[in-house]
């Protein structure tokens, strides 16, 4: 997302673009395929979007595929907790006064208006805070509110998570208001949505795409990048050639020498369940939170219903099937089915899906690097949001206004780097 965002603004603003990808496919993490033992198209993982999510929404604005999202028309959070069976409903208020959390049929059930005040500290949160110092680590809010935002915002447990990082999940979603934090899906598909659209956006601005194209090293010369490496051919770059590396940590420090980036990640597993008809769930939602359970959210689309777990570091090696009959138990007594009536499924793991957002791993770069003519670009980079799409969007938008403050679009050959090198 973050080399799709990044070429899809350069070629809007006039640059002759050519986009690597070193996958057979582009999207990277999100991203859709055929599952052949499902019979059907199913996403890589479950990502649930806010409407507050700007430079998301103008991305799909650009692509032409700002009708692809699915939500309610006013911001409501459902969940239920697995071990009571209770069932509710979070429903921010219009305005930034956060009037909801004084009504109790808006706000988490058995909380009460002192119980969010904590929350107040993560506005002052400095480097080394985690979420937990912020705002206590027990009591019904914690467990039901915040917990399931942490874990979803940052893919670490709020025991271990930066607090700095959640600050402004909330202060560009739930602080502006019920219109900031509606809460929207991909109405068919990742790559439907956020892929499909972006590659024809591409190839109606003249940009080249190389599927397959997996960058083995960069050259250097005078300060700059003067070649890139690729298995089956060598790029020699122009004098007025940039280059915008956007892989993950682990590739970027082994392409670019001396970068300090993320070392640790965290993993998220995603179960997808071909139900024999259509899933509904109460009040007509695509998704819900759950608590209690292995998952932590349930996601539906027409047969399938998907599970995630973030932070799945105590699940991800675990065989597949076992993993299988613990979430189905979960969207069993979401959805009202028979729990022992495993149905077929699809586990996928992704190990390295996020670097560990805690405060001892935030060696974050900027997007500028030592290279005067290399940029980075990726979820990891110091956009001072969580690993998240909007982090990854935002990451190619502020590259791709970097490279184009120093290098204003002339005749040439523009290189946006993307997927795993």
């Amino acid at each position: 997302m973050a080399g799709l965002a990044a070429a899809i603004l350069l070629a809007r603003q006039g640059h002759a673009v050519t986009l690597h990808e070193a996958a057979g496919t582009a999207g990277g993490r999100c991203r859709s395929f055929v599952d052949s033992s499902l019979d059907c198209v199913i996403d890589n993982g479950n990502h649930l979007l806010l409407s507050g999510n700007r430079e998301t929404m103008r991305y799909l604005e650009t692509i032409g595929a700002d009708d692809m999202l699915a939500g309610p028309a006013s911001a409501c959070f459902p969940f239920l907790d697995l071990r009571t069976g209770q069932r509710w409903l979070l429903r921010p208020n219009a305005g930034r006064l956060p009037w909801w959390i004084l009504d109790s049929r808006r706000r988490v059930p058995g909380t009460v208006f002192a119980d969010y005040l904590p929350g107040l500290r993560l506005a002052l949160a400095g480097n080394n805070r985690t979420v937990t110092d912020c705002v206590g680590n027990g009591g019904v809010l914690f467990e039901r509110f915040w917990e399931p935002l942490a874990v979803a915002a940052l893919n670490t447990p709020a025991e271990f998570g930066a607090a700095r990082l959640l600050r402004p999940v909330l202060g560009e979603t739930f602080a502006r208001g019920e219109a900031a934090c509606r809460p929207r899906i991909a109405r068919t598909g990742l790559s439907d949505t956020f892929v499909t659209p972006a590659l024809g956006f591409l190839d109606r601005h003249g940009a080249v795409v190389r599927f397959n194209s997996r960058l083995r090293a960069i050259g250097r010369a005078h300060g700059r990048a003067e070649r890139l490496e690729f298995g089956h051919e060598t790029v020699m770059l122009e004098e007025n050639d940039s280059v915008i590396l956007a892989v993950p940590p682990a590739a970027a420090t082994n392409l670019v020498p001396g970068l300090d980036a993320p070392e640790e990640s965290q993993p998220i597993v995603n179960a997808h369940f071909r139900l024999p008809e259509p899933a509904g769930l109460p009040d007509e939602l695509p998704f819900l939170g759950l608590i209690g359970g292995t998952a932590q959210w349930l996601f539906t689309r027409g047969t399938v219903a998907s599970i995630t777990i973030s932070a799945a570091n105590a699940h991800v090696d675990e065989p597949v099937e076992r993993i299988a009959r613990q979430t189905w138990r979960d969207v069993a007594a979401a959805l009202d089915h028979d729990p022992d009536a495993l149905p077929q499924y699809r586990v996928v793991k992704e190990r390295r899906a996020t670097f560990a957002q805690t405060p001892q791993n935030l060696k974050r770069p900027g997007t500028r690097s030592r290279l005067a003519n290399l940029y980075l670009a990726g979820d990891w980079i110091d956009t001072g949001l969580p690993a998240t799409i909007e982090g990854a969007v935002r990451s190619g938008v502020m590259a791709a206004r970097a490279l184009s403050t120093d290098h204003p679009p002339v005749q040439g050959n523009g290189h946006a780097g993307t997927g795993p090198a």
